[in-house]
């Protein structure tokens, strides 16, 4: 078990998130899952059993301490750090137009600033474990949309993976950019009229997608993976 590999996933509660932790588990991964929510990691730990291999943290993606304090809670508990998701990210779901900037303000510190923070903490033990770093975009991040915020931001994420790509891959590690198009999850409930109809893929397909870029053979980088669901075109 000391030796069986060791991932941090932020915004790991629910969602894409949780379905890659509880993939990850199943594979033998130890695992250590942030949200904001302490209720959620809870609810979501007692789901699973809450086995010695699952570690939950409350803390917000967004803030420099509680990340380094997730970083170095997940090498003390399990001995080592092999993989860290940057899964932590929400929409506001406005425009320049019509937007609150209170709204954008929370939402690009989670989407652009959480995942620069947990590239910088967990940095010192995945060159160590010669690990990956998996970031979660969007198709919002390739393709343009009018006055669109969100999509600014996964643009954002979708450039922190590159040049976190370039800055790492001498040291051994991978990083893997996964763009989901729309996927059923929680990210739609505070949407206008709420859940649209359209073709969806679910949680499920999206933390598998995760899993099969991690699980890649040594010497094997996956770099960017757009997941659309079929009847999505753009």
């Amino acid at each position: 078990m000391t030796d069986s590999p060791v991932a941090l996933i932020t915004g790991g509660g629910s969602g894409i998130g949780a379905a890659t932790a509880r993939q990850l588990l199943k594979h033998g991964y130890r695992v250590t899952v942030t949200g904001r929510s302490e209720d959620r990691l809870h609810r979501f730990a007692a789901e699973l059993g809450s086995p010695d291999g699952l570690l939950v943290m409350q803390g917000s993606a967004a803030e420099h301490e509680a990340v380094r304090t997730a970083v170095e809670m997940t090498v003390t508990t399990f001995g080592r750090l092999d993989v860290v998701v940057a899964n932590a990210g929400y929409a506001t779901f406005d425009d320049l137009t019509d937007g609150d900037p209170t709204g954008w303000h929370d939402m690009v510190l989670t989407n652009v600033l959480g995942p620069a923070l947990l590239i910088n903490a967990a940095l010192p033990a995945l060159r160590v474990s010669k690990g990956r770093i998996v970031l979660v975009g969007s198709v919002a991040g390739h393709i343009y949309t009018p006055g669109n915020i969100y999509g600014a931001t996964k643009w954002a994420v979708t450039g922190i993976a590159e040049n976190t790509r370039r800055m790492v891959t001498a040291d051994g590690i991978g990083v893997t950019l996964v763009s989901p198009g729309a996927t059923r999850t929680n990210f739609f409930d505070n949407a206008p009229g709420g859940l649209p109809d359209r073709d969806f893929l679910s949680a499920d397909q999206l933390g598998k997608t995760i899993v099969w870029a991690i699980e890649q053979p040594s010497g094997v980088d996956i770099n960017t993976v757009i997941v659309r669901p079929i009847g999505q075109p753009v």
